[in-house]
């Protein structure tokens, strides 16, 4: 098992903060918010990581993880910073964005799934979107699931509550059995095509998800009930979450 996180964003909505260092090297709850996620990897015995660095990648910093770059961060996206580390895409993999804080306990329930694409959901999202901003919905996207627990539908705009069974929060663990196929899936998609309306290098990964499971193979959700948080502007540095 080893981990990869996409490291890359500069976090434009977290200035003046990052001016000097990219998103992942944002403090939290006094550490960088990298090395919570170094953590959680750790305590459950994950400690072959990887980061794709892209955005002022020398004040990246954080010991015993292993570095590749993203040149062109400024005109991609999730997806083409996963594959600028392509040559990790074999065996069990985590892939984990870098501006998400969770506990270990996260890791552990994403462990424990035997499914080949497994994508780790939040039942208990709209408690902490209330807390994080004044009208959930309006930043809320879609989830629907089936009666097994695999995904339907993410990442699209949600227009009622009803759309969302739980909230993807940017955590998912791939299989060894299932990477020859998705990165020759990869390489077949249109360069030339638009994927919920961005471009091929701009792609979502929910865009990735999704084309996934409507083309290639199911994915499982993994849901959790909170102990997580994203960190997209200024105020939810002071939510405090319990990462014990």
């Amino acid at each position: 098992m080893k981990a990869i996180i996409l490291a890359a964003g500069q976090g434009a909505r977290l200035r003046p903060l990052t001016d000097d260092r990219p998103k992942c090297m944002v403090a939290y709850q006094g550490k960088p918010l990298i090395e919570h996620v170094v953590r959680a990897l750790r305590v459950n015995a994950i400690t072959d990581i990887v980061a794709v660095r892209g955005y002022k990648p020398e004040a990246l910093r954080c010991a015993g993880v292993r570095f590749y770059d993203n040149p062109r961060y400024a005109s991609t996206n999730m997806v083409s910073t996963l594959f600028c580390a392509e040559r990790e895409l074999d065996g069990d993999v985590i892939i984990s964005y870098s501006d998400i804080v969770y506990t270990p306990s996260v890791i552990q329930r994403l462990l424990a799934t035997d499914a080949e694409f497994a994508v780790v959901i939040d039942r208990d999202w709209r408690r902490l979107w209330q807390e994080r901003m004044d009208d959930p919905l309006d930043d809320a996207e879609t989830l629907r699931l089936d009666r097994d627990g695999r995904i339907l539908e993410l990442g699209k705009k949600a227009r009622s509550y009803e759309d969302i069974e739980g909230q993807y929060i940017g955590l998912l663990k791939v299989a060894a059995s299932a990477w020859p196929k998705l990165r020759a899936f990869y390489h077949r998609l249109d360069r030339h095509g638009v994927y919920d309306g961005k471009d091929f290098d701009n792609m979502y990964m929910t865009s990735f998800v999704q084309a996934v499971i409507d083309r290639l193979m199911p994915v499982t959700a993994v849901p959790i009930q909170g102990g997580w948080l994203e960190i997209d502007v200024p105020s939810d540095l002071s939510i405090s979450v319990d990462l014990s």
